[in-house]
């Protein structure tokens, strides 16, 4: 749990008075969340690098508001230090008290902008967008409030056009108000405890709880970037597909703001740039024939095939005439789900992959394009075709790479820890709802995200979480027909209330290590018993969502005892001989927990983290990577529709 004095900060909100809340007159961000590209149109600058840090020490964590921070430059408020965005900002200094922190932090960079995108008539727009930052934010620009937003996973963007082409000179002051507090309302849900035995405690200690297994990073833990569009403008695009064997169709709908005197034409261009397909109009569809489907990787010998669908806006605004150009990737396949099966593209796929952690030395969950790479790298020599993006929403850059390999992806949500009763409520709910929203907005059109999560490990045996896991699921698939929804459950079978209303059973077990540890022998039956339990219950594909044990590196016993090399692969080898009999009938995949070591909370039980990775937190294997490939790769030549030359050697960076 991590530390600190005071506690009035601690909400978000409950320390800015009327004056600093949100002003009506700024826009609240678009209806849709493309993801910010170069075009002919549209210019994008990130701003990464070095901001300038400060954490509000004061008892309440309330000085920044009070002084208003956000009027002049940070340093002229006190003492600042450098911060590299993006990062967490626990694992950057030398300080405990940081590491530990928890309340409000202030993040501010100055740039300076280009005079193009100042002036024009009508002059362009110009947006600030973060990819994500932990947890809620409050973002001004040149001392005036542009945007705020809930949520640690997600990006947010504020049109700040106003703000800065009414401001003297090209100077553009950004300043972050940060907050890291989980309550039992947010996603993910945690909890403030007060201490108050003055004879163990300091006065005003406090501690957050929170029930899930990773560490609490908190910072800018993506890029920030200002980018530009006209006046009127491409604000969404939504696209769906169907094939056969011979043709496929893209339909797509298109939003523009700004003018409602526009129009729209569309080229879809393969990977060669021709074009194959043209159409106009804000919805229609698109026929081509002969297409290339998107396939995972390690299911055909050309995986991940994307093709660009260019779409062009004229408009006219105040007399003049307006262009903006937007490109989006579009894969070509389809997902369906049946008793027994998991369809990709109408044939079988079996999830053999990962769960993973956006987490690593030093910068904590703050993207880092060496490691995605590296990490993308291990997926492919693993033979590993899926992960599941737990317990959050993955970066932007990590999914466009999963489009383009053709990794699957269960894309899941930050409702990880939903345990008290609390949090179950109509707040929390009415959150949660939003949080899919977000989340649908900006992958709806990513093929490699086959399925949506809405959760992990909730109370689902408690008697609200029928009403709570019901409206999530129906409002997810509202919102998106396309997609199977599910959340994974570690409840048994006969309590679980959510169950009912998933299109895939995920289960998370661990047989012989937090039940019965030691105890090897127990799994054959434990496992297979599960496994049928679900499936009398629910007739439906079941997936092992999580499973392992923790193993130091180094560490050797034999006979295998618990936290040894050996340990974890002999767990491993049994449960993947009741997977081989079950994914003959109803089960439908295996992600091993985890794909690499990660941090947690300090407790008792985790020496440094997590050591439940078959890689290291450093990406180097422990034996366990080896037994995995060896596996990942035998099912794939068993059931690979591509020449018997494909082997562990050959298809792998």
């Amino acid at each position: 749990a991590a530390s600190g004095g005071g506690g009035a900060g601690l909400c978000p909100l409950s320390l800015l008075p009327l004056s600093l809340l949100f002003l009506p007159g700024l826009a609240a961000g678009p209806v849709g969340m493309l993801q910010p590209r170069d075009t002919p149109s549209r210019e994008r600058r990130e701003l990464g690098g070095l901001w300038s840090f400060r954490a509000d020490l004061s008892p309440g964590r309330d000085a920044g508001f009070a002084q208003r921070w956000y009027r002049r430059p940070l340093r002229q408020s006190g003492p600042v230090i450098d911060m590299p965005v993006p990062a967490s900002f626990n694992d950057i200094t030398q300080d405990a008290s940081l590491r530990n922190y928890i309340g409000w932090v202030w993040y501010e960079k100055e740039v300076l902008l280009p005079l193009r995108w100042l002036q024009g008539d009508p002059a362009p727009r110009v947006v600030l967008r973060f990819g994500s930052a932990h947890y809620y934010s409050i973002v001004w620009v040149n001392g005036v409030q542009v945007v705020e937003h809930e949520g640690g996973h997600l990006p947010f963007e504020a049109d700040i056009s106003s703000v800065v082409q009414g401001s003297p000179g090209t100077l553009c002051r950004i300043t972050v108000a940060l907050n890291n507090t989980l309550t039992p309302h947010t996603l993910p849900p945690g909890s403030i405890q007060y201490l108050t035995d003055r004879t163990r405690y300091p006065k005003n200690y406090f501690v957050q709880n929170i029930k899930f297994d990773f560490f609490n990073y908190a910072g800018i833990h993506r890029p920030v970037v200002l980018y530009t569009t006209p006046a009127a403008y491409i604000d969404d695009i939504t696209v769906t597909t169907t094939s056969s064997d011979s043709a496929a169709t893209v339909q797509y709908q298109v939003s523009v703001v700004g003018s409602t005197a526009n129009s729209l034409s569309l080229s879809l261009r393969d990977q060669e740039g021709k074009v194959v397909a043209t159409g106009d109009g804000p919805v229609g569809e698109l026929k081509v024939l002969n297409p290339n489907l998107w396939w995972p990787y390690l299911m055909h010998e050309n995986p991940g095939y994307l093709y660009s669908l260019e779409v062009q806006m004229q408009a006219q605004v105040d007399g003049v005439l307006l262009e903006d150009v937007y490109t989006l990737p579009v894969g070509i396949r389809t997902v369906h789900v049946t008793s027994t099966q998991f369809l990709i593209n109408g044939r079988p796929f079996y999830f053999h992959g990962v769960n993973k952690h956006e987490d690593a030395d030093i910068r904590g969950k703050g993207l880092d394009w060496a490691l995605i790479v590296k990490d993308f790298n291990l997926l492919r020599w693993l033979g590993a075709n899926s992960f599941r993006t737990s317990h959050y929403p993955y970066a932007e850059e990590i999914m466009d790479l999963c489009d383009a390999y053709g990794i699957v992806v269960i894309n899941e949500s930050p409702g990880v820890g939903i345990k008290l009763l609390e949090s179950f409520g109509n707040k929390s709910l009415q959150h949660h709802l939003a949080v899919m929203e977000e989340l649908i907005r900006r992958d709806k059109n990513r093929p490699s995200v086959v399925m949506w999560s809405v959760a992990n490990e909730p109370a689902s045996e408690l008697p609200p979480a029928a009403h709570y896991f019901k409206t999530v699921i129906a409002h997810t698939k509202a919102l998106d027909p396309s997609r199977p929804v599910t959340f994974v459950t570690d409840v048994n079978y006969a309590l679980d209330h959510g169950a009912p209303y998933v299109d895939v059973i995920c289960v998370n077990s661990y047989f012989s290590w937090y039940h019965d540890p030691g105890h090897l022998e127990v799994i054959p039956l434990q496992l297979t018993a599960q496994f049928e339990n679900w499936y009398k219950t629910y007739q439906k594909p079941i997936i092992q969502s999580e499973y392992g044990a923790d193993c130091v590196p180094g560490l050797h016993s034999d006979p295998p005892l618990m936290f040894s090399e050996e340990y974890q692969e002999a767990m491993l080898r049994e449960y993947h001989a009741v997977f081989d009999k079950k994914r003959k009938e109803y089960v439908i995949g295996e992600l091993i927990w985890n794909f690499a070591d990660f941090m947690t909370n300090q407790e008792t039980t985790r020496v440094l983290g997590n050591k439940k990775g078959i890689f290291t937190r450093q990406r180097q294997p422990k034996a366990a990577a080896f037994v995995l490939r060896d596996r990942y790769w035998k099912i794939v030549n068993e059931s690979s529709c591509l020449p018997p030359v494909i082997t562990s050697h050959s298809l792998f960076l």
